[in-house]
């Protein structure tokens, strides 16, 4: 057989103990032009090869599509094939000439790691499901079903040329099979072997970062070559329209499908759960970001996946907190208040059941708010059961979802309803801030009505009583709401209504001194645990007291340090703000920055808010917010310095704080606003 219109292009990094036998391998199937491209080994995988008789190419440039494009640049004259295989010995060369008898029928023929029983058994589960739901994506958007992305192919010059690949990474090989379809090429699976690695180290499956990498690039590439196909340059809007249901169906299908795949992987403390946990994520935040394109959505739909991804969330191992929100219920229940003993106490041994084990901050009383813990106490009476809490608190984010789609519209909405930030934080995570946020949410929805206020035509008191009330509410289920009730005052007083603002005041603070009624007495009140190490010490993700603490070590142990800016931020937005949405949603955001404490569930305190503002910044840290779980990852290794290393912090805030600069300069200067025209359906 005749070869010498045949290049194969082999990208290596670090693969000196297997590229020789790849390069000798080649040659005994009889091909001689063979490339390959070495992108930046420092273990001598170029002398190898060259000894091997090899063709060897510099790409200091990191990137497996960025290798394999060098090797296609000064192509010999002659070439009309290119063969692509991996330096790590994995691929059966021994097959390659069914590839060859192929290619007079074909223009891209590929091989099919998951045709053969010992290739299924060697790809690792996250890349089996990963080809699984790349092939059902590519058969959704292009309506052409592969089986695998394996890296082992033949493709024809011309039909190369004619695809004009883009990736220059790991979404090399599956922007190349979905622009085939796209360009009508002839295309051919065949079963293969694939073999274990033969040397060296796997820059994808054998390392947490390749695997996460991979995974996002991946199905961030095919979003963005759908998105092409939806959006052509020359697309007019009955085109537009027309797609509209392929790219819900593709929404939905992403966002339960991450969901499915993350089930099994709730216990951050098995040290592989989190990177099949950041693989389902990223499922899930790529269909959350197709959404955003939605222009309309039928309500069916629209409850259907808000509901179905909760149920299933539901069922997910959960967060360490609510071991503690299930004892701090359950003690109550045996007549100790749990702001007086805190779980190590000797009194209440006698109490502990099997999972007590699982309580986090065991020597710490009880930091909740009282209304918070006559919930606890009241879903304790019904049960100790995992999926009840769970449940209570999924009931008030469907509420909080109702809210909003009633005051917005469902296209809006999902934003929140959609979010896979706020669909792990209550029902996968089981974090009880829903009950915070639902009373919050309500309040702005009373003080904020259509039409506003103003000097000429004030609110009536029921407004600010009302709002008060509710903010109230919100401030006995979680502290933070308390600047917010400062705005009602203030609003109040800028009117010279001083009446309504003290009586403003005091409904607000009405229903946490009264749910703090049965743990307080005439000589003590410990609600408020200020000497606490997770108050004065802890830290997790912050952003400004991390910077603070590069150039002044002793503020690493002052947390109150950071209540003068944040006052500061408060006292600005009272003299700015006049809008119950605006002062609230800056204020949380203010929070997120200042704050020494920030976990993950905590970002979903604003997501209500982004409905309405449509901020950037926000809709990205719904994504990027997912680098937070490094801290559980490095714990589950037993790394537990709790300090987010730099480029995770980096990877978690920059998104955050350059989307809030975008959307801040889109209101500064309108024309830069590109958002779609909505409906309220």
């Amino acid at each position: 057989m005749d070869l010498d219109n045949t290049l194969v292009v082999m990208p290596a990094l670090n693969e000196a103990a297997t590229i020789a036998n790849v390069v000798q391998a080649l040659r005994e199937q009889g091909l001689i032009h063979i490339r390959v491209v070495d992108n930046g080994s420092q273990d001598g995988t170029a002398a190898e090869a060259a000894q091997a008789g090899a063709e060897v190419v510099q790409e200091p440039i990191k990137g497996y599509g960025q290798a394999c494009w060098r090797g296609l640049q000064a192509i010999p004259d002659g070439i009309e094939w290119i063969l692509f295989c991996d330096a790590d010995g994995s691929d059966d060369l021994r097959q390659l000439p069914e590839f060859f008898a192929q290619r007079e029928s074909h223009d891209l023929i590929l091989g099919n790691r998951r045709g053969t029983k010992t290739g299924r058994q060697q790809l690792s589960s996250v890349q089996n499901f990963g080809n699984c739901l790349s092939g059902t994506l590519i058969a959704l958007g292009w309506g052409y079903r592969f089986h695998d992305l394996g890296p082992l192919r033949l493709v024809r010059k011309t039909a190369l040329d004619q695809i004009g690949m883009c990736d220059r990474n790991f979404g090399w090989t599956v922007e190349m099979q979905a622009r085939a379809i796209e360009c009508g090429l002839r295309i051919c699976e065949l079963p293969v072997n694939y073999l274990p690695r033969q040397g060296g180290q796997s820059k994808i499956s054998g390392t947490l970062v390749g695997s996460f990498k991979a995974g996002t690039i991946i199905l961030s590439t095919l979003a963005a070559l759908y998105w092409k196909t939806l959006w052509p340059s020359d697309a007019v809007d009955f085109s537009h329209e027309k797609r509209q249901p392929i790219l819900l169906f593709l929404s939905t299908l992403l966002l339960l499908a991450g969901t499915v795949y993350i089930l099994p992987y709730g216990n951050f403390k098995e040290p592989f759960a989190v990177p099949h946990f950041w693989v389902g994520s990223a499922c899930m935040g790529s269909g959350f970001v197709l959404s955003w394109r939605l222009r309309s959505i039928p309500s069916f739909w629209f409850w259907s996946v808000a509901i179905v991804t909760r149920l299933l969330l539901i069922t997910m191992y959960p967060g360490d907190d609510i071991w503690r929100y299930i004892w701090e219920g359950h003690i109550q229940l045996q007549g100790y208040s749990p702001y007086d003993f805190a779980p190590l106490a000797d009194v209440l041994k006698s109490f502990r059941p099997e999972w007590w084990g699982e309580i986090n901050h065991p020597y710490a009383s009880a930091i909740y708010p009282p209304i918070t813990q006559l919930g606890f106490r009241t879903l304790a009476s019904i049960g100790l059961w995992v999926s009840l809490f769970k449940a209570a608190f999924t009931a008030a984010d469907l509420a909080i979802c109702w809210l909003l789609g009633h005051r917005f519209g469902r296209r809006a909405t999902l934003l929140y309803a959609w979010n896979p930030l706020v669909l792990y934080s209550f029902a996968g995570g089981g974090h009880y801030d829903s009950w915070f946020v639902l009373p919050l949410v309500m309040a702005w929805f009373w003080f904020d009505r259509p039409g506003g206020d103003t000097f000429d035509k004030p609110f009536p008191p029921l407004t600010y009583l009302g709002s008060s009330l509710l903010v109230g509410i919100s401030i006995a289920v979680k502290w933070i709401s308390l600047p917010i009730l400062t705005f009602l005052v203030w609003h109040a007083i800028r009117r010279k209504r001083i009446g309504i603002a003290v009586l403003s005041g005091i409904m607000g603070l009405l229903p946490m001194v009264l749910a703090a009624i049965p743990y307080c007495s005439l000589t003590s009140c410990p609600l408020v645990q200020v000497n606490s190490s997770f108050v004065v010490t802890g830290r997790s993700a912050e952003l400004i007291p991390h910077i603070v603490g590069q150039f002044w070590d002793p503020s690493r142990s002052a947390n109150w340090l950071y209540a003068f800016p944040l006052a500061l931020v408060v006292v600005w937005l009272l003299l700015r703000a006049s809008t119950f949405h605006k002062f609230t949603e800056w204020y949380l955001i203010g929070l997120m920055v200042i704050s020494p404490i920030v976990h993950f569930w905590y970002l979903s305190w604003l997501m209500p808010f982004l409905v309405l503002s449509r901020n950037l910044g926000l809709r990205l840290i719904s994504l990027s917010a997912y680098t937070y779980f490094t801290l559980l990852y490095m714990a589950s290794a037993g790394n537990y310095s709790w300090l987010l290393p730099a480029a995770q912090r980096h990877i978690l805030w920059w998104p955050f704080i350059l989307g809030i600069a975008w959307s801040s300069a889109r209101v500064t200067w309108p024309g830069l606003a590109v958002a779609p025209k909505l409906t309220r359906t």
